[in-house]
């Protein structure tokens, strides 16, 4: 009887090797870029909320109107806008030549302090959060048409409404001046957007739309496959917690450092407290998001480093809390 022949060294073991550790390369490849791709799909999703839908911006800068600094930049623009148009010539003629530009200063100090209070009083009164709303519809339907459109027309924020109603304050200003005349119908605009700049935004922002519609499946897809051809799939999930969480994170760090450069970069006449609150404003939705990412990946991955009668005990311990109740 013939003796059985020796394994070989090149058997189905040794055959499937390379298939593993292909698999294990894909599955590594595929969290890297589930990783990076979910906090930017949550960035590109926020950024397209902002920028197509109306009713979520008004909602980010409703609180705005009770924000003490931007109410001063309102009002400093407005008083602006107002004193640009008053004369005092004919109100100086009476005076001699020489006293004439001492007694203007004198006068127009006055008259601005006197104008900077009736329009503290539209910007701090009750009617304001329903103007401060209306203005910011307007400003944002208008840049939904500059950006579904392919012209170059400046963005504005018109103030016409806050104006309005400072032309009926200084209607019984009492001052024996009639400056109801002298303050522009056309109200007063501050540039969001100027018209340069239009077709730049509107090609981040195609960009950006396509992004939000393929960034968060994608990731989902890539996080959920490169789960599945893990060959330790405890180890993988707890490195695709800990990447999320340093991902949500980094981008917390880069939306802080663009806070900061943007705000800089801004012209000498533009608040900087009012631009911050700005920024926070529109920004806190995504960095509510982003925190949520972080806390969920750090979670994740502290489960799964506990182990399935850990996170078990956990769920038990939560469900108890739930249950009990307040």
């Amino acid at each position: 009887m013939p003796a059985s022949a020796p394994a070989s060294p090149g058997g189905p073991v040794a055959a499937r090797a390379p298939w593993r550790r292909g698999r294990a390369v894909a599955g590594g490849v595929l969290l890297l870029v589930g990783v990076v791709l979910l906090p930017l799909g949550l960035a590109a999703t926020w950024a397209r909320a902002e920028l197509s839908q109306t009713d979520s911006y008004v909602a980010s800068v409703a609180p705005l109107a009770g924000n003490t600094a931007v109410q001063d930049a309102v009002v400093h623009d407005v008083t602006d806008g107002v004193m640009a148009h008053i004369r005092l010539d004919g109100l100086l003629d009476a005076v001699p030549r020489a006293e004439r530009p001492a007694l203007r200063r004198h006068v127009t100090r006055g008259l601005r302090g006197f104008v900077d209070k009736q329009v503290r009083q539209v910007v701090t009164g009750r009617g304001f959060p329903a103007m401060w709303n209306g203005v910011h519809r307007a400003a944002h339907r208008t840049l939904d048409g500059s950006l579904a459109a392919s012209g170059r027309s400046p963005v504005t924020l018109d103030l016409t409404p806050v104006v309005d109603r400072v032309r009926r304050q200084l209607s019984h200003n009492g001052m024996g001046l009639d400056l109801v005349h002298r303050v522009p119908r056309a109200g007063v605009e501050i540039v969001l957007l100027k018209a340069p700049d239009v077709p730049r935004v509107r090609a981040v922002y195609r960009v950006v739309r396509t992004g939000a519609l393929l960034l968060p499946p994608a990731a989902v897809l890539c996080l959920a496959g490169g789960l599945l051809l893990a060959r330790h799939r405890r180890r993988a999930l707890i490195c695709t917690g800990l990447g999320c969480a340093v991902a949500a994170a980094l981008l917390a760090a880069a939306l802080a450092l663009v806070r900061g450069r943007a705000l800089d970069a801004l012209p000498a006449v533009v608040s900087r407290p009012a631009a911050g609150a700005y920024a926070d404003a529109l920004t806190g939705p995504l960095l509510g998001g982003v925190w949520l990412l972080a806390g969920a990946g750090a979670l994740t991955a502290r489960l799964a480093a506990a182990g399935p009668p850990a996170a078990r005990a956990l769920l038990a311990r939560r469900l108890a809390r739930a249950a009990a109740g307040p």
